[in-house]
């Protein structure tokens, strides 16, 4: 029996487009239990909060809320537990490596399913200061108007 071929997004993170400068993207396995899983797959989750922490070799994602599934009874888990990310060694040390850089912290982006099964892409994330969040802010703006401006114009 195959796995089905998806690439559907859960869960996006836009939060940290604004709040960070993301750079470094990797993509990771989320290790999940059964009820976890069917919570995650009907939406009832968030990770605007969550940030991923690298102890003792191995990589962490906190903060992230996983819905209690409603028919999970006595096999539903501790919502905001901390699980475990699917990365290769290299890949650890490479994060480790940049989350050690002063005011680097790393952060996850969005939460999809791959072959079935659930993935997270996360991202070195650098701080914006007030500044870089008002430019952030006009590029936006700027960029409706340009597109509702040409929207009119070709209608």
């Amino acid at each position: 029996m195959s796995r089905k071929k998806d690439s559907s997004t859960l869960l996006e993170n836009r939060r940290a487009h604004f709040e960070y400068f993301l750079s470094d993207f990797m993509t990771a396995g989320l290790v999940l239990t059964g009820t976890e899983i069917k919570s995650l797959r009907a939406r009832n989750a968030g990770i605007s909060d969550a940030y991923i922490y690298v102890k003792h070799g191995e990589a962490w994602i906190a903060n992230m809320h996983i819905a209690a599934y409603k028919e999970g009874n006595i096999f539903n888990v501790d919502h905001l537990r901390d699980r475990k990310l699917l990365l290769s060694k290299q890949e650890i040390k490479k994060l480790e490596g940049k989350l050690t850089a002063t005011g680097n912290t790393c952060v996850p982006t969005k939460v999809f399913l791959s072959h079935g099964y659930a993935k997270v892409e996360i991202a070195v994330a650098k701080g914006k200061k007030l500044h870089d969040k008002r430019d952030t802010i006009k590029e936006n703006d700027l960029k409706r108007k340009v597109d509702a401006a040409m929207k009119g114009q070709y209608e």
